[in-house]
């Protein structure tokens, strides 16, 4: 691994698949938050035979990195998923857990030593394998309807300023004046551009509708999580439709 890149250390799990894959094959970047009260608890569910889950690397507390399945095995991180035409992308992509013990036992901010931490391993993975700039997700992303991680506490914008993931080119103030202001003309319009985003648009009732409407939020609007459309959600995804 590069030089600007962490020493890593290992502690591999036994939860991957045991055929290798291309490189070629490797098209996203996945992060997630553990979910899990503290780092030994995490690895130590990572590590376990009988947990089927797992990731390529993992970003402690304190910002060390831990590899834990070689980038040439798909990891089981990803689970039910969907990006596009892309469905369980797990064979598709890299998945980096952080650890946080996200919204059911007290979301907090990702640490300085964290976030520096994971803009250098993914400049490496991004360059590694040429990722496009939209394809590096977060882990509801790809599974709206039953994640939450990374949250809206995860600096996406700070990580589009160093070319990791996409975020709009338009200015706080004229977002907040349209904040709340309800548009219904325009939620066809909406649902199309998230589709065309690449996020999976097959809900089933007005609830699931919501839930989509969060994720969006918790990464492109993180000020107001409600799950309602307004005009703020149509400006940004108007905006991220066309920088595409």
């Amino acid at each position: 691994m590069q030089k600007n890149v962490e020493k890593m250390t290992i502690n591999y799990s036994p939860n991957f698949d045991l055929k290798k894959r291309d490189k070629n094959k490797i098209k996203y970047l996945i992060f997630h938050y553990t979910g899990m009260k503290n780092d030994k608890l995490a690895i130590k569910k990572l590590t376990n035979l009988n947990s089927n889950v797992s990731c390529h690397y993992y970003i402690t507390k304190s910002g060390k990195i831990i590899q834990m399945v070689p980038d040439s095995y798909v990891a089981w991180h990803a689970g039910k998923s969907k990006w596009g035409n892309y469905k369980s992308l797990n064979r598709n992509s890299i998945g980096i857990e952080i650890s946080n013990p996200g919204h059911e036992y007290g979301y907090r901010k990702f640490s300085h030593n964290q976030i520096k931490c994971l803009i250098r391993i993914s400049k490496y993975i991004i360059k590694k394998y040429n990722i496009d700039n939209n394809k590096i997700l977060g882990h509801s992303d790809i599974a709206p309807l039953r994640k939450k991680d990374p949250g809206e506490k995860f600096p996406w914008k700070l990580l589009s300023k160093k070319k990791i993931g996409i975020w709009h080119d338009i200015n706080s103030k004229i977002l907040k004046s349209l904040r709340g202001k309800k548009s219904e003309f325009n939620l066809n319009k909406f649902i199309i551009y998230l589709k065309n985003l690449g996020y999976n648009m097959e809900y089933s009732n007005l609830n699931e509708l919501r839930k989509i409407i969060k994720v969006f939020q918790m990464r492109f609007r993180p000020e107001l999580i409600d799950g309602k459309f307004d005009l703020e959600c149509y400006k940004i995804a108007k905006s991220l439709y066309n920088l595409r």
